[in-house]
């Protein structure tokens, strides 16, 4: 197989898993990262089971799940105490198959560990700002002018604003806010539970269990509450003691857990744009991962769909051909399910984050009912647990031993 030099730029999940399948494949790989200590940003985040089948493939399934949470289903409420979410994970049909809530900065460092050990080389303190074409090969450059030398394939991981991508997409009206917490001693919580609270679809509060961390000593969640960002700056004028009782009023049990936040600051606001490039590949140059697709957290794939991109990466360089031909292989394997979580995202976003009572509405008597008689409960476990489409079949990738992992 020929062997590539090649430069990956971005050290969140995309670029990390497939510094270390590209190297095993014994390619050189240099990553590019623009914090001088290379670090996540974010708070909780779900491992799906299509997610954890590449970290499993990678030999990394176990560390996560000694640090995270199994969830063993999703479960919300509205503001009348009816269900309208349940997905269960034992529905998948799996034995002990779950998702699993993790803190961004323990899947970061399992990654970033199994990186070290190999040995690939980081190139730090390197904010990428373009990348160049030239006879051979192709070039990054930072925002400060300094370029690379030359590199037969450029992998851009660098997530939803990156700027070797074209433009394209739209930022949604609705973002969160994001809180990493200490799991409180008698917590009114399930920790087997992601739970979400809803006044129809304008508000959502959400408690995640996210395990202990790397190098961590206690059990942490992640809490979320969804926020228009038009409304950011009258959140922060308006003061936390409005917003907690705000919180407090659709879910009485947050009161003791919201005493760990004692300013803004505790909370991060993050944004959500919904946008797919339309062909990820270019000469010498592929976008993965947030970086060719995004969307809303509704349905909890972003890294899971980053991990199986980053897979098909691998798969696409292993085949024969030119380069531009295993590229090209590489997004086929992975175009479909992209468009399809893509649609059935913006699909869903709208029910858990609108300022339209219908949108509830149409979640609360219709959906939710219909997802508790078969074939629902089936369709609903595959579509949170990413397998929808089968994701895993054309990269030769099944699902992890589940018992095995839980013992």
């Amino acid at each position: 197989m020929t062997r590539f030099d090649i430069a990956i730029a971005g050290c969140g999940p995309a670029g990390l898993a497939a510094a270390l399948l590209l190297h095993r494949q014994g390619h050189r790989v240099t990553l590019f990262e623009r914090f001088e200590e290379p670090r996540p940003i974010g708070s909780g985040l779900m491992i799906q089971p299509s997610g954890l089948a590449v970290l499993e493939a990678l030999g990394l399934a176990a560390e996560i799940f000694a640090h995270g949470a199994p969830i063993r289903a999703l479960h919300g409420l509205n503001h009348q105490g009816d269900v309208a979410l349940d997905a269960r994970y034992t529905d998948l049909g799996v034995p002990e198959a779950c998702g699993i809530g993790i803190h961004r900065g323990s899947l970061f460092a399992i990654l970033y560990r199994a990186v070290m050990a190999e040995g690939i080389a980081i190139e730090t303190g390197f904010p990428v700002a373009a990348s160049s074409l030239h006879a051979g090969g192709r070039t990054l450059t930072s925002d400060d002018g300094r370029t690379t030398p030359r590199f037969d394939l450029v992998v851009d991981a660098l997530g939803t604003s990156s700027p070797l991508a074209p433009p394209c997409g739209e930022w949604l009206a609705f973002g969160a806010l994001w809180a990493t917490l200490d799991w409180p001693e008698g917590a009114p919580f399930d920790t087997g539970l992601l739970e979400q609270r809803y006044t129809h679809a304008a508000q959502m509060a959400g408690v995640l269990p996210t395990g202990t961390r790397v190098d961590g000593a206690r059990r942490e969640l992640s809490f979320f509450w969804s926020l228009k960002a038009s409304e950011h700056d009258r959140w922060r004028g308006a003061g936390l003691a409005a917003w907690k009782a705000q919180v407090c009023a659709l879910w009485p049990d947050c009161d003791g857990l919201l005493d760990q936040i004692a300013e803004p600051e505790k909370l991060t606001f993050a944004r959500y744009a919904h946008r797919r490039v339309a062909e990820p590949v270019g000469e010498r140059l592929i976008h993965i991962g947030d970086a060719w697709h995004s969307a809303s957290p509704q349905l909890g794939q972003g890294a899971n769909m980053a991990l199986l991109d980053a897979f098909a990466l691998a798969r696409g360089l292993e085949t024969d051909g030119e380069l531009a031909e295993r590229l090209a292989y590489a997004a086929r394997l992975r175009r479909r399910h992209v468009k399809l979580y893509q649609a059935l995202t913006w699909a869903a976003t709208p029910l858990y984050q609108s300022d339209k009572v219908w949108h509830a509405l149409l979640r609360d008597f219709l959906l939710a009912p219909l997802g508790r008689v078969t074939p629902g409960p089936s369709i609903q476990a595959r579509l949170v647990a990413g397998l929808v489409g089968n994701p895993l079949g054309p990269l030769g990738l099944s699902l992890p031993d589940y018992e095995a992992l839980a013992r």
